[in-house]
């Protein structure tokens, strides 16, 4: 009897060409402008200082060019999206058969929660502002990687607790092979979306489903 299910995000919940074609550039086009406007307001200042090196906008691009999942580098895309977003500049995507499923979950009393690479805030903007309508009060936490890296069972068994949420009845869906094999080391039930419109190939280590409809069909058995 599942009660909890933690989802990811890109490749599960939304589409990847939306992380890659339209949130990174769309930060990396403004990343310059918005540091020159912004670069002195406390949380920004907070953020900069946990980048290394002399020269903070050169290990940013660094990081931009490498998608590497360094927490400064995602808390400055979420202040940059947060404004793209209030502007009407971005809408959030989720692939057609997901907003369905979450409010049908959410109606019936399942909790959900949300684990990504990308920051809370990122998280929270995505939902918040989906095409189809906001989306973020279904879900009751948003975790990072400040809670850890998405590929280690420690994480997972960190969100577990932080959440109040019991392993053997919480579901992870995700599309990478190597979170859900931490999730399942956890405790915690799987699923692996093996989306076509993704290309994701399926690892055969988990519990197979091509869209969250699918998801809900086995649930309701």
């Amino acid at each position: 009897m599942v009660t909890h299910i933690l989802t990811d995000i890109e490749g599960t919940t939304t589409p990847i060409a939306f992380v890659h074609a339209t949130l990174f550039p769309h930060a990396a086009a403004a990343l310059e402008g918005f540091l020159a406007a912004r670069g002195d307001d406390t949380e920004v200042a907070a953020i900069l200082a946990e980048v290394p090196g002399p020269d903070r906008l050169a290990t940013l691009r660094a990081w931009m060019a490498q998608d590497a999942k360094a927490t400064p580098l995602k808390a400055l895309q979420g202040l940059i999206w947060r404004e793209g977003y209030a502007s009407g500049a971005l809408r959030g995507r989720l692939w057609p058969d997901v907003p369905g499923a979450l409010r049908a979950w959410h109606a019936r009393g399942i909790r959900l929660a949300v684990y990504s690479s990308g920051s809370e805030e990122a998280q929270r903007l995505l939902f918040r502002h989906a095409e189809a309508g906001d989306l973020e009060p279904l879900f009751e936490r948003f975790f990072d990687t400040r809670i850890g890296a998405k590929r280690e069972a420690g994480s997972y068994r960190r969100i577990l607790a932080d959440w109040g949420a019991p392993a053997e009845a919480t579901l992870f869906l995700s599309d990478v092979a190597e979170e859900l094999d931490a999730a399942r080391a956890a405790g915690l039930a799987t699923c692996q979306l093996v989306r076509p419109g993704d290309g994701t190939a399926p690892c055969g280590r988990h519990p197979e489903a091509p869209d969250f409809a699918a998801v809900a069909a086995r649930l309701a058995r």
